[in-house]
């Protein structure tokens, strides 16, 4: 082994990201494939931990893997524009809100409909009613 460099559990437990997820990163390319050793075993020096816990970071953020690709390209390119980084992030700021204003939306249409279901041992239920009517023009 390398000095320096740990296996794929002992990177897994240092940077928050699961052994299967670091395989999957390397497998779609967002993270370099690890270096071998002549058995096989994938080992990780510090720079690919630094950028594990940077994937993670993003994840944790709500980035999608294209975005965390991006933003891993701008975050490698010294010569890059932080007004490219920003726009990316405010652009992630939008999407995070439609999809907040659309849960929103959902919880209220769940709300409505419980505050309707008299939640007896009766069979009727306007929940069921309104899931067996299918898609609403509103949805």
């Amino acid at each position: 082994m390398s000095a320096g460099a740990v296996t794929i559990g002992e990177a897994a437990r240092a940077t928050g990201v699961s052994a299967k997820m670091i395989r999957y990163y390397e497998e779609t390319g967002l993270i370099a494939p690890a270096a071998r050793t002549a058995s096989g075993y994938r080992l990780y020096a510090e720079a690919d931990l630094h950028a594990l816990r940077f994937v993670r970071r993003a994840r944790d953020l709500g980035f999608s893997v294209e975005d965390i690709r991006a933003l891993l390209a701008l975050w490698h390119d010294r010569a890059r524009a932080s007004a490219q980084v920003r726009a990316l992030a405010l652009s992630h700021v939008s999407d995070l809100r439609r999809r907040i204003e659309a849960l929103e939306g959902m919880a209220r249409t769940l709300e409505n409909l419980a505050a309707h279901c008299v939640g007896d041992a009766r069979p009727d239920c306007p929940i069921l009613d309104d899931l067996a009517a299918g898609p609403h023009a509103d949805s």
